[in-house]
């Protein structure tokens, strides 16, 4: 492709098609890329290359294609979106910024008719704070 020569044993056919999809190559030594329907170049992987590229892809988040034919990932079965948990990024900021507020309870009265508990914590150095409250009202 390199070079511009057909193989001889191509018929009129081939050649024509080796052309016409060779439109879609180009070549930048050493490496070779392939334009996509997306006219976006990619880079070709050596037949010797691709079970590394393949396995190194595997762990990151590009590797689902990978994962959807990997026999151990399929066995385990993956979490569905039933399963899953939200994510919910928490900004931490500096300390006593950000805190989590909530109540805890009902539990058997206190002497002074206390049944709940008002627990913060701040998110960098997980400080606790709790006040006792007789309701879990504002």
């Amino acid at each position: 492709m390199v070079s511009g020569e057909v193989p001889s044993s191509f018929d009129a056919y081939k050649r024509k098609k080796f052309f016409k999809d060779a439109r879609h190559y180009y070549w930048d030594e050493p490496y070779l890329y392939k334009r996509g329907p997306d006219s976006i170049y990619r880079r070709c992987i050596a037949e010797e290359d691709v079970q590394g590229v393949l396995e190194q892809c595997h762990g990151s988040a590009y590797g689902a294609s990978y994962i959807a034919k990997c026999d151990p990932c399929q066995r385990k079965g993956g979490i569905t979106k039933r399963d899953e948990m939200p994510l919910n990024p928490i900004l931490e900021v500096e300390i006593f910024d950000v805190w989590g507020i909530d109540f805890m309870g009902p539990f058997k009265p206190s002497s002074n008719g206390h049944n709940y508990i008002l627990v913060a914590v701040d998110y960098v150095s997980k400080w606790i704070e709790a006040i006792p409250c007789p309701a879990c009202d504002a």
